[in-house]
């Protein structure tokens, strides 16, 4: 039936957009087409700058950024690819000798580990210590704040309840992880999961040797695994890692390890951070969010910085949801009558123009598997981005409101492009008799209010404006939350459109169960083709950032994966 659909029966894993011999010069946007600046070199001080971190904590971290630097100083069974564009999404073994041996249907992931492998006194890492690391993911009282995902895959309904709780000898009682040998580790999953060593490639599976875990003060100075250790951290100002004598390249495929020291100072006034990345205090920004309006004006305009400057996608959609819960958004067709009446160019101008978004066809952006770029169901590219009234009037007649209607627009409201873009929306939609309210939602509310279905329907949310990202590349992580009706929560929900379709359901178990990412590919097109058919959601643009690359770095890429540059593989060059 996928086939009847028009859905191919093999997609490509990811679109392959970069160069990866690219070439060695700084140019406009060339870490996204390939490596800027080769070298082996090692040596200097690489020096970070940016927004303060959640935690350092591999375990409790929940931010992008802090579990692409987490690699300097953690470790996983398997991890991503250090190289560029679509192949840094493909895996590849760390820990491990090799990528799992599974069996059982799928349930059952084997893996031996890599000889040689030692934390920062050098006593070795074993088996045991990725358990523990891994369990400490059930301690939520304790460590509180990162993602479930291993917890969710392994021990559904809970039962196990972390390691601080743990009664047995070792405290090593989750009974879903065994630990045969010093270098052998196996996990039994309920039922499979196609996406488990994606899983396993987070910050979150990182080894935690027990004697050393101080656990809710551990992000304070967590114990290395990585090619480097923490030798100071001033909680909210500034971190110093140094070269962890004890780590051994050998054992170690995956981190190049180029700089002898690595420091880190949180800033965080935006325009401060631009002018100290601009005048070389700086090599680049910790976050992924890129230069504001002034500092890129001033960068584009002048031939030499523009050269460091580099424009890639984020991995971010800018959408807004429709609560199906607030008529009149239950009507499929009062929906697609905002979906044609969209100016999605006007909207692309108030986030800040191309060059931080493109416009939206459809709701996957096409680094992620089953993405369709030339789908285009309201005709979004045909039109440059402008609306179609006509055809919005002709939906509004079709869901019972010819003169249109009234509804409430939900907005994040903590920065002006946010605002800007709800009143872009609103203007838009007027024109054909959609009238709003915009409501903005600021710091704890976005998710307080937005993320709770009673809260949206007693406050007549039909409009929400939303920004997603996924916790890692495919389309289990970008769909599940959004579209997936176990997944609308009475509290934290990101299915605000509270999608309810057994047939999306049906499909996102089927792409989940199968291990063979060729197979899983159509899966998440038909979820795509079916949420746009059915307008549960608005997209407006795939996210982009401007972003800034000292001249002193090199090898410099864009990982599709992080949606920035890849940290673990950056070197830099001292007068």
């Amino acid at each position: 039936m996928l086939l009847a659909a028009g859905i191919p029966a093999v997609l490509n894993w990811l679109p392959d957009r970069s160069d990866e011999s690219g070439g060695s010069g700084a140019k406009y946007n060339a870490a996204t087409k390939g490596v800027v600046n080769r070298s082996k070199t090692t040596g200097g001080t690489l020096k970070f700058a940016g927004q303060a971190p959640d935690s350092f904590d591999p375990q409790r971290s929940y931010y992008g950024f802090v579990w692409n630097f987490a690699r300097y100083y953690t470790r996983q069974l398997v991890t991503y690819t250090p190289k560029p564009g679509s192949k840094s999404a493909e895996l590849t073994p760390d820990l491990a000798t090799d990528r799992a041996e599974i069996s059982n249907g799928g349930k059952t992931y084997t893996y031996t580990l890599r000889k040689g492998l030692t934390w920062e006194d050098g006593s070795a890492l074993t088996s045991q210590d990725i358990k523990y690391g891994i369990e400490r993911i059930w301690a939520e009282d304790v460590v509180s704040g990162g993602p479930k995902h291993l917890q969710q895959a392994l021990d559904p309904d809970r039962r196990y309840q972390g390691p601080y709780k743990d009664t047995t000898r070792d405290k090593l009682g989750l009974k879903a992880i065994k630990t045969p040998g010093p270098r052998t580790i196996v996990f039994q999953l309920p039922k499979p999961n196609s996406d488990f060593e994606h899983l396993l490639a987070m910050t979150a599976a990182s080894p935690v040797k027990q004697e050393k875990d101080t656990a809710a003060e551990y992000g304070n100075a967590p114990f290395s695994s990585g090619p480097y250790k923490f030798r100071s951290h001033a909680p909210g100002k500034s971190v110093e890692l140094v070269r962890n004598p004890h780590w051994q390249k050998s054992s170690d495929p995956i981190r190049s390890a180029l700089p002898d020291n690595i420091t880190v100072d949180f800033i965080n006034q935006g325009e401060t951070l631009d002018a100290g990345l601009l005048n070389g205090t700086y090599d680049l920004a910790l976050g992924g969010t890129g230069l504001g309006p002034s500092a890129r004006a001033q960068a584009m305009q002048d031939a030499t910085r523009k050269n460091n400057l580099d424009n890639p996608l984020t991995n971010g959609v800018r959408y807004a949801a429709f609560p199906q819960s607030v008529k009149p958004m239950d009507n499929e067709h009062c929906r697609k009558a905002v979906v044609y009446a969209t100016d999605r160019r006007a909207l692309q101008a108030a986030f800040g123009g191309a060059m931080e978004g493109d416009v939206a066809p459809n709701l996957l952006p096409p680094q992620f598997a089953g993405s369709e770029p030339a789908y285009d169901p309201y005709g979004v590219h045909k039109n440059g981005g402008r609306p179609d009234a006509d055809k919005a009037r002709e939906e509004l007649k079709k869901c019972g409101r010819p003169e249109g209607f009234t509804t409430h627009m939900a907005t994040p409201g903590d920065m002006p492009e946010e605002l800007a873009a709800a009143e872009a929306l609103q203007q838009s939609l007027k024109k054909v008799g959609i009238r709003t309210q915009i409501d903005r939602l600021h710091g704890t509310q976005k998710i307080e209010m937005a993320g709770s279905p009673a809260v949206v329907r007693k406050n007549g949310y039909g409009i929400v404006l939303w920004r997603w990202s996924a916790d890692f590349p495919t389309g289990q992580a970008f769909w599940q939350p959004l579209v997936d009706s176990r997944f609308i929560l009475p509290s934290g929900n990101y299915n605000i459109s509270q999608v309810d379709d057994p047939s999306i359901d049906k499909a996102l178990d089927s792409a989940i169960a199968d291990t063979r990412p060729e197979s899983a590919a159509p899966l998440y097109a038909m979820v795509n083709r079916s949420v746009a058919k059915s307008a549960y959601y608005l997209p407006f643009v795939y996210d982009k950032a401007v972003t800034w690359r000292s001249p002193r770095l090199t090898n410099v890429y864009t990982s599709d994966v992080y949606g920035a540059y890849d940290f673990a593989s950056l070197g830099v060059k001292e007068p």
